[in-house]
Protein backbone atom coordinates (compact mmCIF):
# COMPACT_ATOMS: atom_id res chain seq x y z
CA UNK A 1 0.00 0.00 0.00
CA UNK A 2 1.20 3.50 -0.93
CA UNK A 3 0.69 6.79 0.64
CA UNK A 4 0.10 10.41 -1.10
CA UNK A 5 2.56 12.55 1.27
CA UNK A 6 2.28 15.36 -1.19
CA UNK A 7 1.97 18.71 0.54
CA UNK A 8 0.46 21.52 -0.73
CA UNK A 9 2.68 24.59 -1.74
CA UNK A 10 2.43 27.30 0.76
CA UNK A 11 0.63 30.22 -0.37
CA UNK A 12 2.72 32.89 -1.99
CA UNK A 13 1.39 36.15 -3.17
CA UNK A 14 1.43 37.24 -6.23
CA UNK A 15 4.58 39.85 -7.03
CA UNK A 16 2.24 42.23 -8.89
CA UNK A 17 -0.91 42.17 -6.40
CA UNK A 18 -0.94 45.98 -6.13
CA UNK A 19 -0.47 46.99 -10.09
CA UNK A 20 -3.89 46.32 -12.11
CA UNK A 21 -6.23 47.71 -8.86
CA UNK A 22 -7.75 51.19 -7.79
CA UNK A 23 -7.44 52.37 -4.63
CA UNK A 24 -9.78 55.14 -3.27
CA UNK A 25 -9.81 57.10 -0.08
CA UNK A 26 -12.63 56.91 2.36
CA UNK A 27 -14.47 59.73 3.30
CA UNK A 28 -11.92 62.19 4.95
CA UNK A 29 -9.76 59.74 6.42
CA UNK A 30 -6.31 58.19 5.43
CA UNK A 31 -8.14 54.86 4.23
CA UNK A 32 -7.92 53.90 1.03
CA UNK A 33 -9.97 51.09 0.03
CA UNK A 34 -9.90 48.59 -3.57
CA UNK A 35 -12.29 49.63 -6.00
CA UNK A 36 -13.80 46.35 -5.46
CA UNK A 37 -13.87 44.63 -2.04
CA UNK A 38 -14.50 40.87 -1.59
CA UNK A 39 -17.75 40.37 0.39
CA UNK A 40 -17.93 36.92 2.05
CA UNK A 41 -22.26 37.22 3.18
CA UNK A 42 -22.40 33.99 0.70
CA UNK A 43 -19.91 31.15 -0.20
CA UNK A 44 -18.12 31.40 2.67
CA UNK A 45 -19.99 28.91 4.95
CA UNK A 46 -19.48 25.37 6.04
CA UNK A 47 -21.83 24.42 3.22
CA UNK A 48 -19.17 25.49 0.46
CA UNK A 49 -15.42 23.23 0.25
CA UNK A 50 -12.67 25.26 1.78
CA UNK A 51 -10.77 24.37 -1.05
CA UNK A 52 -12.80 26.54 -2.99
CA UNK A 53 -12.62 29.58 -0.61
CA UNK A 54 -8.86 29.09 -0.39
CA UNK A 55 -8.73 29.70 -4.18
CA UNK A 56 -11.15 32.37 -4.24
CA UNK A 57 -9.42 34.63 -1.96
CA UNK A 58 -5.96 33.98 -2.83
CA UNK A 59 -6.91 35.10 -5.98
CA UNK A 60 -8.54 37.75 -4.83
CA UNK A 61 -5.52 39.05 -2.70
CA UNK A 62 -3.73 38.08 -6.09
CA UNK A 63 -5.43 40.43 -8.15
CA UNK A 64 -5.10 43.78 -5.52
CA UNK A 65 -8.23 43.00 -3.62
CA UNK A 66 -6.96 43.85 0.47
CA UNK A 67 -10.25 44.49 1.98
CA UNK A 68 -12.57 41.32 2.79
CA UNK A 69 -16.08 42.20 4.63
CA UNK A 70 -17.53 40.05 7.23
CA UNK A 71 -20.39 39.72 9.95
CA UNK A 72 -21.13 38.00 12.61
CA UNK A 73 -24.50 36.06 10.89
CA UNK A 74 -22.76 35.20 7.73
CA UNK A 75 -22.54 31.76 6.65
CA UNK A 76 -24.49 28.61 7.09
CA UNK A 77 -24.04 28.46 9.65
CA UNK A 78 -23.81 32.00 11.82
CA UNK A 79 -20.15 32.10 12.48
CA UNK A 80 -19.13 30.23 9.95
CA UNK A 81 -17.63 32.39 7.60
CA UNK A 82 -15.69 33.96 9.90
CA UNK A 83 -14.48 31.26 11.42
CA UNK A 84 -13.50 29.99 7.79
CA UNK A 85 -11.96 33.13 6.81
CA UNK A 86 -9.88 33.13 10.40
CA UNK A 87 -8.37 30.05 9.28
CA UNK A 88 -7.12 31.02 6.06
CA UNK A 89 -5.77 34.11 7.35
CA UNK A 90 -3.99 31.75 9.88
CA UNK A 91 -2.74 29.50 7.82
CA UNK A 92 -2.09 31.34 4.68
CA UNK A 93 -1.62 35.00 5.17
CA UNK A 94 -0.84 35.68 8.90
CA UNK A 95 2.56 37.21 7.63
CA UNK A 96 0.65 39.88 5.60
CA UNK A 97 -2.01 40.78 8.07
CA UNK A 98 -0.98 44.56 7.68
CA UNK A 99 -1.87 44.77 3.99
CA UNK A 100 -5.65 43.19 4.71
CA UNK A 101 -8.67 45.52 5.64
CA UNK A 102 -10.87 42.71 7.03
CA UNK A 103 -13.99 44.00 8.30
CA UNK A 104 -16.81 42.48 10.47
CA UNK A 105 -20.64 43.90 11.96
CA UNK A 106 -22.97 43.04 14.39
CA UNK A 107 -26.65 44.14 14.28
CA UNK A 108 -28.86 41.36 12.64
CA UNK A 109 -30.11 37.95 14.44
CA UNK A 110 -27.33 36.68 16.01
CA UNK A 111 -28.11 34.16 19.21
CA UNK A 112 -31.29 33.69 21.34
CA UNK A 113 -32.77 35.65 23.79
CA UNK A 114 -33.08 39.52 24.12
CA UNK A 115 -28.65 40.23 23.97
CA UNK A 116 -28.14 38.68 20.11
CA UNK A 117 -29.88 41.17 18.28
CA UNK A 118 -29.71 45.17 17.66
CA UNK A 119 -27.22 48.21 18.67
CA UNK A 120 -27.20 47.32 22.72
CA UNK A 121 -23.74 47.82 24.20
CA UNK A 122 -24.22 44.35 25.73
CA UNK A 123 -24.75 43.27 22.12
CA UNK A 124 -22.20 44.74 20.15
CA UNK A 125 -19.19 44.25 22.75
CA UNK A 126 -20.14 40.13 22.74
CA UNK A 127 -20.13 39.47 19.13
CA UNK A 128 -16.96 41.83 18.61
CA UNK A 129 -15.27 39.34 21.12
CA UNK A 130 -16.89 36.39 19.43
CA UNK A 131 -16.25 37.67 16.01
CA UNK A 132 -12.22 38.08 17.12
CA UNK A 133 -12.27 34.66 18.58
CA UNK A 134 -13.32 33.09 15.28
CA UNK A 135 -11.28 35.21 13.25
CA UNK A 136 -8.47 34.62 15.19
CA UNK A 137 -7.13 38.31 15.47
CA UNK A 138 -6.79 40.98 18.42
CA UNK A 139 -8.76 43.06 15.89
CA UNK A 140 -10.72 43.82 12.94
CA UNK A 141 -9.92 47.14 10.95
CA UNK A 142 -13.65 48.08 10.63
CA UNK A 143 -16.44 47.26 13.02
CA UNK A 144 -19.98 48.48 11.80
CA UNK A 145 -23.31 48.42 13.17
CA UNK A 146 -25.28 46.75 11.03
CA UNK A 147 -28.51 48.09 10.98
CA UNK A 148 -30.24 50.60 12.90
CA UNK A 149 -32.18 49.45 15.98
CA UNK A 150 -35.60 51.55 16.99
CA UNK A 151 -35.31 49.91 21.03
CA UNK A 152 -31.51 51.36 21.49
CA UNK A 153 -31.02 55.05 22.25
CA UNK A 154 -28.72 55.94 19.44
CA UNK A 155 -26.61 57.35 21.78
CA UNK A 156 -26.03 54.02 23.40
CA UNK A 157 -24.82 52.41 20.27
CA UNK A 158 -22.30 55.29 19.31
CA UNK A 159 -20.88 55.15 22.86
CA UNK A 160 -19.92 51.50 22.60
CA UNK A 161 -18.14 51.71 19.44
CA UNK A 162 -16.29 54.60 20.46
CA UNK A 163 -15.12 52.31 23.32
CA UNK A 164 -14.27 49.63 20.18
CA UNK A 165 -11.99 51.61 19.23
CA UNK A 166 -10.42 53.42 22.22
CA UNK A 167 -10.38 49.53 23.36
CA UNK A 168 -7.78 48.62 19.89
CA UNK A 169 -10.47 45.99 19.24
CA UNK A 170 -11.43 48.24 15.56
CA UNK A 171 -9.44 50.71 14.28
CA UNK A 172 -12.37 52.23 12.47
CA UNK A 173 -16.11 51.89 12.56
CA UNK A 174 -18.65 52.37 10.35
CA UNK A 175 -22.64 52.01 10.45
CA UNK A 176 -24.61 50.42 7.71
CA UNK A 177 -28.51 50.31 6.05
CA UNK A 178 -29.09 54.05 7.88
CA UNK A 179 -30.85 56.24 6.45
CA UNK A 180 -29.80 59.94 5.93
CA UNK A 181 -30.71 61.42 8.50
CA UNK A 182 -29.66 58.95 11.22
CA UNK A 183 -26.63 59.18 9.35
CA UNK A 184 -26.01 62.85 10.09
CA UNK A 185 -27.14 62.48 13.24
CA UNK A 186 -24.43 59.41 14.33
CA UNK A 187 -21.84 61.32 12.59
CA UNK A 188 -22.28 64.59 14.24
CA UNK A 189 -22.04 63.10 17.79
CA UNK A 190 -19.74 60.86 16.98
CA UNK A 191 -17.08 63.74 15.55
CA UNK A 192 -18.26 65.44 19.01
CA UNK A 193 -16.71 62.42 20.49
CA UNK A 194 -13.17 62.34 19.04
CA UNK A 195 -13.85 59.54 17.28
CA UNK A 196 -15.38 59.87 13.75
CA UNK A 197 -17.53 57.64 11.43
CA UNK A 198 -15.33 56.57 8.60
CA UNK A 199 -17.98 54.69 6.30
CA UNK A 200 -21.24 53.36 5.51
CA UNK A 201 -22.29 50.30 3.46
CA UNK A 202 -25.78 50.70 2.16
CA UNK A 203 -27.29 48.45 -0.46
CA UNK A 204 -27.24 50.43 -4.02
CA UNK A 205 -27.39 49.21 -7.43
CA UNK A 206 -28.86 50.19 -10.74
CA UNK A 207 -32.37 49.08 -10.12
CA UNK A 208 -31.91 50.00 -6.29
CA UNK A 209 -30.91 53.33 -5.65
CA UNK A 210 -32.54 54.70 -2.44
CA UNK A 211 -29.07 56.06 -1.29
CA UNK A 212 -29.66 58.99 -4.18
CA UNK A 213 -33.28 59.88 -3.09
CA UNK A 214 -34.11 62.56 -0.67
CA UNK A 215 -35.00 62.02 2.72
CA UNK A 216 -37.09 63.90 5.30
CA UNK A 217 -34.62 66.33 5.32
CA UNK A 218 -34.17 66.60 1.49
CA UNK A 219 -30.49 64.98 1.88
CA UNK A 220 -29.87 61.67 0.04
CA UNK A 221 -27.87 59.25 1.75
CA UNK A 222 -24.77 60.45 -0.80
CA UNK A 223 -24.98 63.85 0.17
CA UNK A 224 -25.25 62.52 3.93
CA UNK A 225 -22.16 60.87 4.25
CA UNK A 226 -20.26 63.56 1.60
CA UNK A 227 -21.42 65.97 4.19
CA UNK A 228 -20.49 63.97 7.14
CA UNK A 229 -16.93 62.56 6.07
CA UNK A 230 -18.05 59.45 5.60
CA UNK A 231 -17.21 57.06 2.45
CA UNK A 232 -19.76 54.67 1.19
CA UNK A 233 -19.25 51.17 0.40
CA UNK A 234 -21.99 49.73 -1.75
CA UNK A 235 -23.17 46.47 -1.23
CA UNK A 236 -25.34 43.99 -2.92
CA UNK A 237 -24.33 46.52 -6.21
CA UNK A 238 -25.68 43.51 -8.72
CA UNK A 239 -28.83 43.26 -6.82
CA UNK A 240 -28.54 39.66 -5.05
CA UNK A 241 -27.55 38.57 -8.84
CA UNK A 242 -30.64 39.83 -10.48
CA UNK A 243 -27.56 42.05 -12.57
CA UNK A 244 -26.29 39.57 -14.22
CA UNK A 245 -27.22 37.16 -16.83
CA UNK A 246 -28.39 33.70 -14.40
CA UNK A 247 -31.45 34.72 -14.54
CA UNK A 248 -32.21 35.32 -18.57
CA UNK A 249 -33.08 32.15 -19.45
CA UNK A 250 -34.89 31.14 -16.06
CA UNK A 251 -34.43 30.12 -12.65
CA UNK A 252 -30.68 27.72 -12.40
CA UNK A 253 -31.04 25.12 -10.03
CA UNK A 254 -27.80 25.86 -8.42
CA UNK A 255 -28.79 29.87 -8.20
CA UNK A 256 -29.26 32.29 -5.63
CA UNK A 257 -32.94 32.34 -6.18
CA UNK A 258 -33.43 28.63 -6.09
CA UNK A 259 -31.54 28.41 -2.80
CA UNK A 260 -33.85 31.45 -1.53
CA UNK A 261 -30.78 33.28 -0.46
CA UNK A 262 -32.25 37.19 -0.16
CA UNK A 263 -33.65 36.59 -4.14
CA UNK A 264 -37.13 35.17 -4.02
CA UNK A 265 -37.76 33.65 -7.18
CA UNK A 266 -41.08 36.10 -6.66
CA UNK A 267 -37.91 39.17 -7.37
CA UNK A 268 -37.85 37.66 -10.65
CA UNK A 269 -41.41 39.28 -12.08
CA UNK A 270 -41.42 39.08 -16.19
CA UNK A 271 -40.92 42.90 -15.22
CA UNK A 272 -37.79 42.35 -13.85
CA UNK A 273 -36.80 39.60 -16.48
CA UNK A 274 -37.46 42.05 -19.19
CA UNK A 275 -35.70 44.88 -17.99
CA UNK A 276 -32.67 43.10 -16.96
CA UNK A 277 -32.97 42.18 -20.61
CA UNK A 278 -32.67 45.80 -22.01
CA UNK A 279 -29.91 46.33 -19.64
CA UNK A 280 -27.84 43.28 -20.78
CA UNK A 281 -28.33 44.67 -24.27
CA UNK A 282 -26.50 48.02 -23.12
CA UNK A 283 -23.59 46.34 -21.59
CA UNK A 284 -23.14 43.94 -24.30
CA UNK A 285 -22.77 47.40 -26.80
CA UNK A 286 -20.28 48.49 -23.98
CA UNK A 287 -17.91 45.18 -24.62
CA UNK A 288 -19.05 44.60 -21.16
CA UNK A 289 -21.25 41.82 -19.23
CA UNK A 290 -24.07 42.72 -17.25
CA UNK A 291 -22.22 42.15 -14.15
CA UNK A 292 -19.24 44.44 -15.36
CA UNK A 293 -21.93 47.51 -16.21
CA UNK A 294 -23.56 46.99 -12.71
CA UNK A 295 -20.00 47.21 -11.33
CA UNK A 296 -18.89 50.05 -13.21
CA UNK A 297 -21.87 51.96 -12.82
CA UNK A 298 -22.13 51.98 -8.77
CA UNK A 299 -18.58 53.00 -8.86
CA UNK A 300 -19.16 55.76 -11.78
CA UNK A 301 -17.74 59.27 -10.45
CA UNK A 302 -20.48 61.05 -9.07
CA UNK A 303 -21.60 64.79 -8.41
CA UNK A 304 -19.95 67.76 -9.34
CA UNK A 305 -16.65 66.97 -8.08
CA UNK A 306 -16.92 63.55 -7.64
CA UNK A 307 -17.68 63.59 -3.98
CA UNK A 308 -20.54 61.20 -4.17
CA UNK A 309 -18.64 58.74 -5.87
CA UNK A 310 -18.94 55.60 -4.12
CA UNK A 311 -15.31 54.42 -2.48
CA UNK A 312 -15.71 50.33 -3.35
CA UNK A 313 -18.06 48.24 -4.27
CA UNK A 314 -18.78 44.69 -2.73
CA UNK A 315 -18.77 41.73 -4.50
CA UNK A 316 -19.61 38.51 -3.64
CA UNK A 317 -17.96 35.24 -5.52
CA UNK A 318 -18.67 31.51 -5.70
CA UNK A 319 -15.48 30.99 -8.01
CA UNK A 320 -12.34 32.31 -9.16
CA UNK A 321 -13.74 32.76 -13.00
CA UNK A 322 -16.80 35.03 -11.31
CA UNK A 323 -14.37 36.76 -9.30
CA UNK A 324 -12.30 37.22 -12.66
CA UNK A 325 -15.03 38.99 -14.43
CA UNK A 326 -16.09 41.01 -11.72
CA UNK A 327 -12.91 42.63 -11.07
CA UNK A 328 -12.78 43.14 -15.19
CA UNK A 329 -15.15 45.52 -14.45
CA UNK A 330 -12.54 48.24 -13.68
CA UNK A 331 -11.02 48.32 -16.87
CA UNK A 332 -13.99 51.21 -17.76
CA UNK A 333 -15.67 52.66 -15.55
CA UNK A 334 -15.97 55.41 -17.99
CA UNK A 335 -20.36 56.24 -19.23
CA UNK A 336 -21.57 58.71 -22.04
CA UNK A 337 -24.04 60.64 -21.31
CA UNK A 338 -26.13 58.81 -23.85
CA UNK A 339 -25.56 54.95 -21.95
CA UNK A 340 -26.47 56.67 -18.74
CA UNK A 341 -29.80 57.93 -20.53
CA UNK A 342 -30.45 54.63 -21.77
CA UNK A 343 -30.19 52.87 -18.55
CA UNK A 344 -32.52 55.43 -16.42
CA UNK A 345 -34.99 54.68 -19.11
CA UNK A 346 -34.35 50.92 -19.08
CA UNK A 347 -33.95 50.35 -15.60
CA UNK A 348 -36.49 50.95 -12.52
CA UNK A 349 -36.92 49.79 -9.16
CA UNK A 350 -37.14 46.48 -8.68
CA UNK A 351 -38.54 45.88 -5.54
CA UNK A 352 -34.83 43.65 -3.55
CA UNK A 353 -34.45 46.46 -0.83
CA UNK A 354 -34.80 43.69 1.58
CA UNK A 355 -33.12 46.08 3.93
CA UNK A 356 -35.40 48.86 3.34
CA UNK A 357 -37.82 48.38 6.89
CA UNK A 358 -34.34 48.52 8.70
CA UNK A 359 -33.69 51.80 7.45
CA UNK A 360 -37.57 52.95 8.31
CA UNK A 361 -37.17 51.64 11.81
CA UNK A 362 -35.24 54.59 12.54
CA UNK A 363 -35.13 57.68 10.97
CA UNK A 364 -34.13 60.06 13.31
CA UNK A 365 -32.89 59.70 17.19
CA UNK A 366 -35.50 59.32 19.84
CA UNK A 367 -34.46 62.38 21.55
CA UNK A 368 -35.11 64.77 18.48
Amino acid sequence: MTFDRTVPAPYVPATSRYEGMEYRTVGRSGLKLPAISLGLWHNFGDDKPMATQRQIIHRAFDRGVTHFDLANNYGPPAGSAESNFGRILREDLKSHRDELIISSKAGWNMWSGPYGFGGSRKYLMSSLDQSLERLGLDYVDIFYHHRPDPDTPLEETLYALRDIVNSGKALYVGISSYGPELTAEAAEFMAEEGCPLLIHQPSYSIVNRWVEEPGEDEESLLESAVDNGLGVIAFSPLAQGLLTDRYLKGVPADSRAAAGKSLSEGMLSQENLAMVSQLNDIASERGQTLAQMALAWVLRKQGEFGEQTVASALVGASSVAQLDENLAALDNLEFSEAELAAIDDAASDAGINIWAGATRSKIHDEKN
